[in-house]
């Protein structure tokens, strides 16, 4: 049901490869934690009456292996009720004592992060770790229809990766400073913010459907 996929908008890009001309930055891994993620369907006129059309699909924690190439990969299937669906949330959340057990247990690197990002920035090896937490809501635009006779339908959340790690000036940071206490900590931090976008893609190619 749901996927995700990444860009690199303003800059050369050959799957996992970044470059900004000088600097160049290899992606091998990247790691986010999300959890209470939210369908929520339009407002109905009174949520009293059947169909009551203001209950959201709500489900997670889920830690997503974000995909470096092209294309979307799918992370989690949820059932989907019949509806018109005008946005996603989720919470970008570092794991926590809240969360259960076994996801603690098969991630341990992720307790007290949220974010996990391994690769080489112009080949010395890097390793961003980040706590950040944060709500995120995309909006639908055109809005999400689940009818009784859709059989199957495919969200995908577009994540520009390689955005993360660009300056003010278009330029390629080193993603080791953005490390608790780095000179990039909040630069960065802002980027994962603003870097999400969601949308119906039935052929998972990572484009919006027209």
């Amino acid at each position: 049901m749901a996927g995700f996929a990444q860009r690199a908008p303003g800059l050369a890009a050959a799957s996992d490869t970044l470059t900004d001309g000088t600097n160049t930055l290899i992606i091998t891994k990247a790691e986010i934690v999300l959890r209470e993620i939210e369908l929520n369907q339009q407002e109905a006129a009174n949520c009293d009456v059947e169909p009551a059309g203001c209950e959201d699909v709500e489900f997670g924690p889920v830690v997503v292996d974000l995909p470096l190439g092209r294309g979307a990969q799918q992370q989690f299937s949820v059932e989907i009720p019949p509806g018109t669906y005008r946005a996603i949330e989720f919470e970008i959340h570092k794991v926590s004592s809240d969360d259960p057990a076994t996801l603690r247990q098969q991630y341990p690197y992720l307790v007290d992060q949220s974010i996990r990002v391994q690769g080489t920035y112009n080949g010395q090896p890097f390793t961003f770790l980040t706590d950040l937490n944060v709500e995120q809501t995309l909006l639908f635009n055109p809005l999400l229809v689940v009818t009784d006779t859709t059989t199957a339908t495919n969200v995908t959340i577009l994540v520009s990766l390689a955005a993360w790690f660009v300056g003010p000036d278009h330029k390629l940071r080193d993603p080791a400073t953005g490390n608790k206490g780095g000179v990039n900590e909040s630069m960065i931090k802002e980027n994962i913010k603003q870097s999400m976008e969601a949308f119906e893609d039935h052929d998972f190619d990572g484009q919006s459907d027209p």
